[in-house]
């Protein structure tokens, strides 16, 4: 793309990771036109995987959990305005329009503004004991309810409920756990990990309660969770982590192609060629539909590089493997690739115990790794997965062979 052919301004709508990374992309590509980032929240860009974990048990501090530092943006130029909601965006018009109706102008324009967290519609729902934890506000307003003794309920055992499940405790809270299923996570970790994980919610001290919830039931100081099958749990708090939604109202409201997130290309181009999505909003064609999401810090980190490669006119960088990690208890579980694309799997150590890893392998090649507290592992697995090199099934789960050395060969 010629210079003269570049936007003179962007606008970036959504100051969390991809936001963040697409700024600092486009400043260390050259891009040397009008940048804007805009933020809801009054925080300047901050880690979320936190809020469920350090942050959550006062280990660290919401300025510990800033991505950059306050110097940053005025040093790349990056006009950073937290604490701003965007009304609409008019494309054609080259026009981001903010709430009260000034506008900024926008050549470009890159929507990362994520989504609001799913909640249950069951009768007392929404209470203001029934939490979610989206925002670093809502990790903080949590951490001022959580102390030895306090009853937490926890709905929904997934990343998120595991991970609050496991700070609670560690703040000495009693907890109990209402879970769908008896294998959290089956899809992308496989029935018996999923359920050996899971089975370290009650070996400490978790009371685990699999069911749906059916109403929330005010008690005046706290709530009552009520199941489907009829069992109650008393809770002076409740933490809802059950997903989020996409926030597509944006989109949507300018023509621009939607169905489960903003559709893009693998270039993050929406439908409108001045529109790009990147993060936890942004939803990828494939050649036979809609991709799944991957709503994890890699994807959003990656998704805001190639959103602003694209906005330059400039290569997309080669797709990385999916990558996700989550912290439990003594558990630091890492994810990535396809764990359960395998014909075989070539096993470290004893599978689903507390130090192993589990390298998948599909037409000799390496296509995916599953590790609990072997984050090496993981590291040296994902660029077998990259490079796409045959693999030798016996020296993979030879823990004498140094993986690393498997990606040099």
């Amino acid at each position: 793309m010629k210079h003269s052919d570049l936007p003179r301004s962007v606008v970036v709508v959504g100051a969390g990771l991809a936001g963040l990374s697409t700024c600092e992309r486009l400043r260390e590509l050259g891009y040397d036109g009008r940048l804007t980032l805009l933020g809801a929240e009054e925080e300047p860009p901050y880690e979320r995987p936190a809020l469920s974990k350090d942050l959550l048990q006062g280990k660290r501090s919401a300025g510990e959990a800033l991505l950059r530092p306050e110097g940053w943006f005025a040093d790349k130029a990056v006009d950073l305005r937290p604490g701003v909601a965007v009304q609409r965006i008019a494309p054609a018009e080259g026009r981001v329009v903010l709430a009260g109706g000034t506008a900024e102008r926008a050549d470009a324009v890159v929507l990362a503004i994520g989504g609001r967290p799913r909640t249950p519609r069951v009768p007392g729902a929404p209470h203001p004991e029934l939490r979610t934890l989206r925002t670093l506000r809502d990790a903080e307003a949590l951490r001022e309810r959580l102390a030895p003794g306090v009853r937490l309920g926890v709905v929904g055992a997934g990343l998120v409920g595991a991970e609050v499940a496991a700070s609670a405790v560690a703040l000495g809270c009693s907890v109990t756990l209402l879970a769908p299923n008896p294998h959290p996570l089956a899809r992308v970790l496989g029935t018996r990990l999923a359920g050996a994980l899971h089975d370290q919610h009650r070996a400490n001290g978790v009371r685990v309660l699999e069911g749906a919830l059916a109403a929330v039931e005010d008690l005046g100081e706290g709530v009552r969770l009520r199941l489907g099958d009829g069992r109650t749990v008393p809770c002076d708090v409740a933490v809802v982590g059950v997903g989020m939604v996409p926030d597509v109202a944006l989109a949507a409201d300018a023509g621009i192609e939607t169905a489960g997130g903003v559709l893009v290309d693998n270039a993050q181009r929406t439908s409108n060629p001045h529109v790009f999505a990147a993060g936890d909003v942004a939803r990828t064609r494939g050649p036979d539909g809609v991709l799944p999401p991957s709503e994890h810090w890699d994807a959003a980190l990656n998704e805001g590089r190639a959103a602003a490669a694209a906005i330059l006119g400039g290569p997309v960088p080669a797709p990385r493997s999916p990558w996700f990690w989550s912290d439990r208890y003594q558990t630091h579980l890492e994810v990535v690739g396809q764990v359960l694309d395998a014909e075989t799997t070539a096993v470290r150590g004893v599978y689903a115990s507390d130090s192993f890893s589990a390298l998948a392998v599909r037409d000799g090649r390496c296509v995916g790794a599953v590790a609990v507290n072997r984050p090496m592992d993981v590291r040296a697995a994902r660029r077998l997965i990259e490079r796409g090199r045959p693999v030798d099934l016996a020296r993979l789960a030879d823990e004498s062979v140094d993986l690393r050395a498997l990606t040099r060969a």
